[in-house]
């Protein structure tokens, strides 16, 4: 009897909660009027569309980072101006991103993707015109405005779709290398990016009337572990909800600001460290560079699978961490050839395990989907903030150590073991606690047993530790506006002593 009573109390503490979760408020699906489910054809149909828009949306980027060594031949930079060209859009992030992620949960990521697009075409267009007159102060402007359209659209691809299968965006720059080799003009790279971008706008108008066609013919889709309704847009800003972020959410977010920010920087410069160790030109150096990021893409969609059906999320979570070590010790202490070789090659095996289990974790630790617009926002900034501040760093010690790779692959090794400590100690205390346990869960256990474990770990968090848990996301809110903060210090900085003018 005190069982049945204590159980009548806790549905009664948590029913707000539950009915939030389960039939969000303000869904444009509370009643689904004997509409079916999307069939297979049209989730196909939205993972091609879907990956139309990041073929072209990935391009500027890539491309960028792989012409290193041209760029500042051509507009007659050193490492230091570079950092800052490519940490001006990390800038804008920093500043941008969470309230893009906010609105995005607000109105939909096809929306965003759609008015999102155009303005990134637009800031593709100055980017290339800047290489043509070969201005560098043009080209940040550029970027700056390119940024603004990669915000509006970074967070609304995830949104749609929390994609496992990335395009070969790496693949791309490698192409763009040719193509500066044949034409003699590198400008010609960043205007094919122009293109490739006016094609990312006809995908993202596809989506647009797509996703409208689905939501009058087909119903809403639930979680069916936990029966929650998966929203594309909320009726209302859930600015609450945000302060509701369970510890497990920045537990990942404290794994991701290590490995992200280590991929992120040496991608940027994986070209010309190439061209250093291996003695080659940019175009050779940009195969390496490429193989380095895109050797272990075949190995995404069996992650994908493997998550789904296996989880061990906390697994894969810490074999990234160690991949990225163990890489990046090689990088600093088997300098030759080989060694450099052999560490390219891990690399491209940890780098490619990242993304997958980092996004799909974040997922997994939030009690609404309706805000994983707003969440993964909150990653997405705290990544720039860090990469600009590492960017910076690495730059000022490159030209310092006269062009030399020799103490900025230290700080590659730092991440590489920051990355590593934290994804260990999640997966040991998946064996300790119940709310990192269920980053391991198959999906037979979330389907048989997971939404009882699940609601009792919610009505923990939300109810019994509510207080808690909301000083730890305001702990957590407030570093990250400290890393913010910290990284526009360094950005100003960058652009005082970059000499750019």
């Amino acid at each position: 009897m005190a069982v049945d009573t204590s159980v009548s109390k806790s549905v009664d503490v948590v029913s707000e909660p539950v009915r939030d979760i389960h039939t969000p408020e303000g869904s444009d699906n509370d009643s689904d009027n004997g509409k079916r489910p999307p069939p297979l054809v049209a989730k196909l149909i939205a993972v091609m569309l879907i990956s139309c828009i990041s073929f072209g949306s990935h391009w500027s980027s890539g491309v960028t980072g792989a012409m290193k060594s041209t760029i500042k031949k051509q507009m007659h930079i050193d490492n230091t101006q570079f950092s800052l060209l490519e940490a001006s859009e990390n800038f804008m992030a920093t500043v941008l991103l969470l309230i893009s992620g906010v609105i995005t949960d607000r109105v939909g990521g096809a929306e965003m993707i759609v008015y999102g697009n155009i303005v990134y075409t637009i800031g593709s267009i100055l980017v290339a015109a800047a290489t043509t007159v070969r201005s560098f102060n043009f080209m940040i402007g550029g970027r700056i405005i390119l940024a603004l359209g990669d915000i509006a659209t970074q967070i609304a691809q995830y949104k749609m779709f929390s994609s496992w299968f990335p395009l070969a965006m790496d693949l791309l720059p490698l192409l763009g290398l040719n193509l500066r080799s044949k034409t003699g003009n590198f400008a010609w790279v960043f205007w094919t990016s122009v293109f490739m971008n006016l094609f990312t706008n006809f995908a993202s108008a596809a989506f647009w009337f797509f996703n409208k066609y689905c939501n009058r013919h087909y119903m809403g889709r639930r979680d069916a572990a936990t029966k929650e309704q998966l929203t594309e847009k909320n009726k209302k800003f859930e600015l609450q909800k945000m302060f509701e972020l369970p510890w497990m959410f920045w537990a990942v977010m404290a794994f991701s600001i290590f490995q992200t920010s280590a991929a992120t920087v040496f991608s940027q410069n994986a070209t010309e460290l190439a061209e250093k160790r291996f003695n080659v030109d940019s175009i050779k150096a940009g195969w390496y560079s490429s193989l380095s990021q895109y050797a272990g893409f075949f190995l995404v969609p069996c992650l994908g699978v493997f998550i789904d059906v296996l989880g061990n999320r906390a697994s894969v979570l810490c074999a990234c961490g160690l991949g990225m070590l163990l890489s990046m010790v090689l990088i600093n202490f088997a300098t030759s050839q080989a060694g450099t070789g052999a560490a390219f090659g891990i690399y491209a095996i940890a780098v490619s395990l990242g993304p997958t289990s980092v996004i799909d974790s974040i997922r997994t630790t939030l009690w609404h989907q309706s805000v994983f617009g707003s969440a993964y926002s909150l990653k997405v900034t705290m990544n720039n903030a860090m990469s600009i501040i590492i960017r910076i760093i690495t730059g000022a010690l490159q030209d310092a150590d006269d062009n030399s790779y020799r103490r900025v692959v230290q700080v590659y090794l730092v991440l590489g073991a920051g990355a590593t400590v934290i994804g260990t100690a999640i997966l040991i205390g998946t064996f300790f606690t119940d709310n990192l346990a269920l980053l391991q869960w198959t999906r037979k256990k979330r389907l048989t047993s997971g939404a009882e474990i699940i609601e009792r770990i919610r009505e923990r968090s939300l109810v019994t530790d509510k207080h808690r848990t909301r000083i730890i996301a305001m702990v957590a809110f407030g570093a990250l506006i400290i890393l913010v903060l910290g990284s526009w210090v360094a950005y100003i900085w960058g652009a005082v002593t970059g000499h750019n003018s």
